[in-house]
């Protein structure tokens, strides 16, 4: 089975002068979960090659088990480093997509034609589709073959308007992922800020925060198996 991991490219954190990028864990943890499950892993990027961090990501009390056994593994590094352009992406010569967050994906990915062509393709063709955190932002666009919001009547999760205030940036973000999911007709649900949730309608799996980007990659890996 083949998997695409697609991660942001974009840097820049909103007016603010601060960097952004993807979440560290949120890449690291569902990496591990595919590859050690003998999943053939590519990865992309709208600009290709190395994607930026989130330097907040990076700090020591953002750290796992997942992330320092990344720091030793030269074959992650080396793929995250060279990844492929979205754009050249061939959606048929994949079982599944996942998507990792930080706050980048929600200036880039979340507008990307590429992007939101490579989730209605393999949406529409039944293979699972997984996000977490910030990155279900990226559903913003997408559609049914019907017309309507992907999901638009899915129980569906992401970074909470409580989480994003408490990080301090509801005000510097473009959009709150919580927000936008409702109003495009998703029966949104949460557990408490940081806490581990994870919802799968469908083949649709979206997790809430960084904490749960494990258990959404093993539910991604449950519908690849089914």
């Amino acid at each position: 089975m083949k998997l695409l991991m697609v991660l942001t490219s974009h840097d820049k954190l909103g007016e603010t002068g601060h960097k952004t990028g993807f979440w560290l864990e949120e890449f690291v943890a569902p990496y591990y979960v595919f590859r050690d499950a003998g999943i053939t892993l590519e990865l992309a990027s709208p600009l290709g090659g190395q994607p930026p961090l989130d330097p907040v990501s990076d700090e020591p009390d953002a750290q796992t088990r997942d992330t320092e056994r990344f720091r030793s593994d030269l074959d992650a590094q080396q793929a995250l480093a060279h990844t492929q352009r979205l754009e050249t992406i061939d959606a048929s010569e994949f079982d599944a997509v996942f998507y990792p967050g930080g706050h980048g994906p929600l200036w880039d990915l979340a507008e990307n034609a590429d992007s939101i062509q490579l989730i209605e393709t393999l949406f529409a063709h039944g293979k699972p589709v997984g996000t977490v955190c910030h990155a279900p932002g990226v559903l913003r666009h997408t559609k049914k073959p019907d017309g309507t919001p992907i999901v638009a009547g899915k129980r569906v999760t992401g970074f909470t308007n409580s989480e994003e205030a408490a990080v301090g940036l509801t005000n510097v973000v473009p959009f709150l992922v919580e927000d936008e999911l409702k109003k495009l007709g998703g029966q949104f649900e949460h557990t408490d800020n940081w806490g581990v949730y994870v919802l799968t309608d469908g083949h649709l799996v979206t997790g809430q925060n960084p904490a749960s980007s494990a258990a959404a990659a093993e539910e991604l890996l449950k519908l690849l198996h089914q």
